[in-house]
Order: C-alpha cells, then sequence, then structure tokens
C-alpha cells in the first residue's frame, strides 16, 4: 500500500459522516502478510476494516493484475518524486515486508448483496476515482432500489 492510499484514507476518514449517511462501508483490501499489515495500519492510523488477500483470490476476480510498465512509468515517477517537496512521505516498511509493488488496486462499490455497482481499475497508482463519483454511485444505486 503505497502513499497515494494514504491521502486516500485521509479522505474517506474526512468524508466518514457522508459514507456512513449513505451506508456505504470502507473496507481496505490488502494482499500483505499479517505482520505488514499491522504495521501499514499502525503507520497510517487506518481505522477501517481490512481484508487480507494474500494469494489475491479478490484481486484477481476483479481483473487487478500487476504491472511494472503501470507502476514505474514517467509520470507516476515524477509525481512521487514531488512528494518531498510538499512534504508528503511513504511508508516506512522493512525490506522483508514489502509485497508485490507492481500490484494494481482500483475503486469498487458494491451493494450489500455483493453486486458491483461501480468499478474503477485503477491504470496507474495515483488513477483513483473521486470520493464524489463514489457517492454519486450510491447515490445512483439507492434511486435505483427505491423507485418502483
Amino acid at each position: 500500500m503505497g502513499s497515494s492510499n494514504l491521502n486516500r484514507l485521509s479522505s474517506l476518514r474526512v468524508l466518514q459522516a457522508a459514507l456512513e449517511a449513505r451506508s456505504v462501508r470502507v473496507l481496505v483490501v490488502s494482499f500483505a502478510s499479517v505482520p505488514g499489515a499491522r504495521l501499514w495500519l499502525e503507520q497510517t492510523g487506518c481505522t477501517f476494516d481490512m481484508l487480507l488477500d494474500p494469494h489475491r483470490q479478490v484481486y484477481r476476480s476483479f481483473g487487478l493484475g500487476s504491472s511494472y510498465s503501470k507502476v514505474m512509468n514517467f509520470s507516476v515517477l515524477l509525481q512521487y518524486s514531488e512528494f518531498g517537496a510538499v512534504d508528503r512521505d511513504f511508508p516506512d516498511v522493512p525490506p522483508h515486508l514489502l509485497g508485490d509493488l507492481y500490484q494494481m488496486g482500483g475503486d469498487f462499490l458494491l451493494s450489500e448483496a455483493g453486486k458491483v455497482l461501480l468499478s474503477h481499475p485503477s491504470r496507474n497508482p495515483l488513477d483513483r476515482l473521486s470520493l464524489q463519483d463514489v457517492l454519486q454511485a450510491s447515490a445512483a444505486a439507492d434511486e435505483s432500489t427505491s423507485s418502483p
């Protein structure tokens, strides 16, 4: 889980009341080991539920692969290089706990019944939906289930 995820989690915490009002529950999915996940939770202060998916079954079911070229492309590396200038840090993870740096993520919204309401596999590590997009998809799903 990289620095872009830290910013994402900070935004989610700020909008947690709006998410809860829409009955949106945030679940962080990680392929990390238990010690790696614990360390990440401690360092980030993340309070959301976490699902450990060491065999990446959830990742595969959403079509999320691992890609060196998407993670290490010039525009992503340029954005990462700017983090120091704006006082943003990467998590301090010991090398033995580092997983697959090239695993891609995404944003997904599921109904309580497990129906996929919104699917956004990231094109690179910084490609995330805005929280407004997630809230709008949640609102649209609420409207479709409440209309006759």
